[in-house]
């Protein structure tokens, strides 16, 4: 069966919905497969180790985005060709990202682990979990070369129109990484540290089995043992499209963990309710997430073939689609949050805490289906640095330094505390607005010519 989809013919929202559907099943699987660890440590382990797993995920989960992100170079290059119906240089380019990216790995793999103290002290981890945050982030950094191939796969395919394979990939993850945490947590009692070596071990087997799987596939272009080799021409362009990306993913990671370190150094019910909450906020993010992959691949194809305008009509129906879905969101998180809360802890104080700072994110369902689409779209386009603009100043200079003042204003709330991230994602908005504008006056001077 054909699972490649070409986005630059035909009608809009049939074929990006087709797109899409996998893309939110597998980012689906992927937030399940993080839950799952969250919910089995919460119900079988201490608040120590769900302090633990949710900061020494969330360290990871920073170093898998920004890998994830740099990805992103390879899957609009990847798009832009099959756009430009150049599906010869495929092959090659897949040959010379496995080369970057592996050698990226090998690096983390030493750095990780011996900087694993480090890291928990950096995000102020409670001094009651603290060797536990160390030996989780410290056993998923020594199998970062496993989790870099993992989503290497299904950056690759996803440029190619395919987003079925990578929703097959994370099946298989999720349902290892179930049954590890249900050996290791609930059977073994090994609490953060089993959490950890299921994570890796899942996402070992499901690279495993997918190359297998890959491998008797026909692939729309030739690739062999001879393209994996170092061609600096290519690797540069997939870092001039990936770099300013993974910079804007890897600050804005960032400022969540600062927010999260300010949080920690709140008390531990603080640091377990704002994990608790994080990991819900993964599902009721899911379909913006979804619809920004999607764009990506929609826009950098039709970027390819010339169709500019073909691409902004994808963004106006895939924002459109979205919002419906971002309202049902906001109501759910705002008015029971802690009843999604209570699926992840079994403690009163800590889904208390959750549902307080879910009530701001739930706000921010509304503005992220805007935000998301357009990052989308802006990176299919190639304005990865405008992304990385804007991703930094929402950052640095609204959520982080609003999260601070407000973790100073008495009576401190989670839920003030958790306003910073709508507030900066109003102002990212009103800079994508304001680009579009510009995209627009450019391509109709360009019409007047």
């Amino acid at each position: 069966m054909e699972r490649q989809i070409d986005f630059t013919t035909g009608k809009i929202v049939r074929p990006l919905l087709k797109f899409a559907l996998p893309v939110l099943a597998a980012l689906f699987l992927q937030a399940m497969y993080g839950a799952v660890d969250l919910l089995i440590v919460g119900r079988f382990a201490h608040s120590e180790d769900v302090s633990a797993v949710s900061t020494g995920s969330q360290i990871m989960m920073t170093i898998t985005n920004l890998l994830s992100s740099l990805c992103m170079g390879m899957t609009i290059f990847l798009g832009q060709k099959i756009g430009e119906k150049k599906t010869e240089d495929g092959g090659r380019i897949i040959g010379s990202g496995l080369m970057l990216f592996m050698s990226i790995g090998v690096v983390l793999t030493v750095a990780i682990p011996v900087l694993s103290a480090n890291l928990a002290t950096a995000m102020h981890a409670p001094a009651e979990a603290f060797d536990l945050t160390s030996s989780y982030i410290r056993i998923c950094g020594m199998g970062i070369i496993v989790i870099i191939a993992y989503n290497l796969i299904g950056g690759i395919f996803r440029g190619l129109g395919d987003s079925v394979t990578p929703l097959f990939t994370v099946f298989i993850a999720c349902i290892c990484n179930i049954l590890g945490d249900l050996l290791l947590v609930a059977g073994f009692h090994m609490g953060a540290k089993g959490a950890a070596l299921a994570t890796v071990g899942a996402q070992f087997i499901s690279v495993i089995l997918s190359v297998m799987m890959i491998r008797r596939r026909k692939l729309p272009f030739e690739f062999n043992k001879k393209m994996l080799r170092w061609d600096s021409g290519l690797i540069g362009k997939i870092l001039f499209l990936g770099a300013p990306i993974a910079i804007q993913d890897f600050l804005v990671c960032i400022s969540f963990l600062v927010i999260l370190a300010i949080v920690n150094s709140i008390g531990l019910i603080a640091s377990a309710g704002v994990g608790v909450a994080q990991k819900v906020c993964t599902f009721i993010m899911l379909v913006p997430l979804a619809f920004m992959q999607s764009m990506s691949a929609f826009t950098a194809q039709n970027r390819g073939a010339g169709k500019t305008d073909r691409a902004m009509k994808g963004l106006k129906s895939a924002i459109a689609i979205s919002f419906v879905f971002g309202v049902v969101m906001f109501y759910i998180a705002f008015f029971h949050g802690n009843i999604l809360a209570g699926i992840f802890s079994k403690e009163d104080v800590v889904i208390a805490a959750s549902a307080d700072y879910l009530k701001a994110y739930a706000i921010d369902c509304i503005f992220t289906c805007f935000l998301f689409c357009f990052i989308g779209f802006y990176n299919g386009m190639e304005y990865t640095k405008f992304v990385m603009v804007q991703g930094i100043i929402g950052a640095f200079a609204i959520r982080v330094p609003l999260s601070f003042f407000m973790s100073k204003w008495e009576p401190v709330s989670l839920f003030h505390i958790g306003l910073a991230t709508p507030c900066s994602t109003v102002v990212q908005i009103l800079m994508c607005f304001g680009c579009l504008a510009y995209i627009k006056k450019k391509l109709s001077k360009k019409e007047q010519f």
